[in-house]
């Protein structure tokens, strides 16, 4: 791959962010000691093993979030992310995700972002069953397709066939999981993430409640930080932090890496609410 720029890195670590892995991001779950591992599911008879109810009071069809990207106070670009319909997918019920990143007018005479990323949400086991993602930065593009075998714990990506954990999430599905968990400061959210060919886990961390202020809106949040324990884009090279909203939304209000030099940021400029639909 070649050498990355830094406004090539800032469209990639949206996605990531957006995403928790970039959101890169990040199977079966465990939260808290409270509960066992979801892992370890016993079925009897003919009960499918996916059905795994989760709780979704956060989202819903019609949601969008919209943000600017910027490096330290320079607005390099937007980003959004959209709940688009429900569709049927391997005979379930599941949510089309979306997420975009381009670079304004400015930085695209020199240096076009044009990405996309597009996941399958099963919507009653909110876990993942196929991942795409799109790349157009410069010169440089790149498709990636993560197909999800969860009956048999599989996952599907360049031809080569690699075993996950049930309930597995890919890297944008993980963000939307951890906006329907109960959120407390202090204690840790654990998911199992497979991306570009790794199978990764995440601690999301609460580390406190701040209130904030953006171009949305002043919103009171719980303040998140995804911890990756694998060699991977963010292990000892910087901070992500994420405000989460400390309401049902769980909406992303912010969201900021530190780099090298400043720091990259996701900011919430506008939103719009989805209909909230029990499956």
């Amino acid at each position: 791959m070649p050498q990355r720029s830094k406004l090539q890195s800032l469209a990639l670590l949206l996605v990531i962010t957006i995403g928790i892995a970039p959101f890169a991001y990040l199977a079966a779950v465990e939260i808290g000691a409270a509960e066992a591992s979801q892992n370890n599911v016993e079925v009897e008879g003919n009960a499918d093993p996916l059905d795994r109810p989760v709780e979704n009071l956060s989202f819903g069809v019609g949601e969008h979030l919209q943000f600017d990207i910027k490096y330290g106070f320079i607005t390099a670009g937007t980003a959004t992310m959209s709940v688009e319909r429900v569709i049927e997918y391997e005979n379930r019920p599941c949510y089309l995700i979306t997420s975009l990143a381009k670079s304004n007018s400015f930085f695209s005479t020199f240096y076009k972002v044009d990405d996309r990323v597009e996941t399958i949400v099963d919507a009653v086991g909110h876990f993942a069953w196929r991942f795409e993602k799109n790349l157009n930065e410069g010169k440089y593009h790149a498709q990636r397709l993560i197909e999800f075998d969860q009956r048999n714990q599989k996952a599907i990506y360049k031809g080569d066939t690699a075993q996950v954990p049930l309930f597995v999430q890919d890297a944008l599905s993980v963000f939307y999981f951890v906006r329907t968990q109960p959120l407390k400061v202090g204690q840790s959210i654990f998911v199992d993430h497979y991306n570009d060919g790794k199978l990764l886990n995440v601690e999301v961390k609460v580390l406190e409640k701040e209130t904030i202020t953006v171009t949305a809106g002043t919103f009171e949040c719980f303040v998140v930080e995804p911890l990756l324990n694998s060699v991977g884009v963010f292990k000892h090279e910087g901070q992500l932090k994420v405000w989460l909203t400390d309401d049902r939304l769980r909406l992303p209000v912010l969201m900021k890496s530190k780099v090298l030099v400043g720091s990259i940021s996701a900011e919430l400029t506008d939103y719009k609410l989805g209909e909230i639909e029990v499956y």
